[in-house]
């Protein structure tokens, strides 16, 4: 047998090179493992039905917030505005030109409490136009969100600022537009469907 003949070219070429296994290192070994070892520890000594050590020390049932208004019980109409209107009528009841009609001096505030009490309970969804200006925003519907109490106080407090002066609302009159409108399931549709109730 003949030993094949190397050629210059192939005595230049350097061996293939071979990827070496190397070690993790100990200490990473030994962080992982720590860490292991502290979860399984935490989560074997920690019992969850027991009052947190740190907080403010409220149970679930006081974190819940009041109960429903009592009949009868006083609202604070400026407290719904602040907490359900302020974001889209703004504190100054002039709204966002264009978008969210001014409340100041609205004839639909100074006009048919039905019409208003009707549009707090289903909203409006379409171009509206209020002081002679379009506004093409969407009012949410508040039907199953204010109670008759809130809404009669949300909207006396509306037609008694900014120059507003009409007649307080009752929670009665709410109820009664409530019922005569409960088979409406979609908010109105603007000029469209509230210039006629106006």
């Amino acid at each position: 047998m003949t030993t094949p003949e190397i050629l210059p070219q192939q005595e230049r070429e350097n061996p293939e090179p071979v990827e070496g296994a190397n070690p993790t290192p100990w200490f990473i070994i030994l962080l992982v493992s720590a860490l292991f070892v502290f979860g399984v520890v935490y989560i074997m000594r920690t019992t969850l039905n027991t009052p947190a050590a740190w907080g403010d020390g409220r149970t679930a049932a006081e974190l819940q917030g009041a109960p429903a208004l009592a009949k009868g019980a006083a609202v604070d109409g400026a407290a719904v505005f602040a907490s359900h209107c302020v974001a889209c009528h703004q504190a100054t009841g002039l709204g966002l030109p264009g978008v969210f009609p001014p409340l100041a001096g609205s004839e639909w505030v100074a006009g048919k409490e039905t019409t208003l009490i009707a549009i707090v309970l289903h909203g409006v969804n379409g171009p509206l136009t209020v002081e002679g200006k379009p506004f093409n925003g969407a009012m949410p519907t508040f039907q199953g969100q204010l109670q008759d109490a809130e809404v009669a106080a949300v909207l006396t407090h509306v037609r008694s600022q900014w120059g507003n002066t009409g007649a307080p609302i009752t929670a009665d009159a709410v109820a009664a537009v409530r019922k005569d409108t409960a088979s409406r399931t979609e908010p109105f549709k603007g000029d469209a469907e509230l210039g006629p109730l106006k």
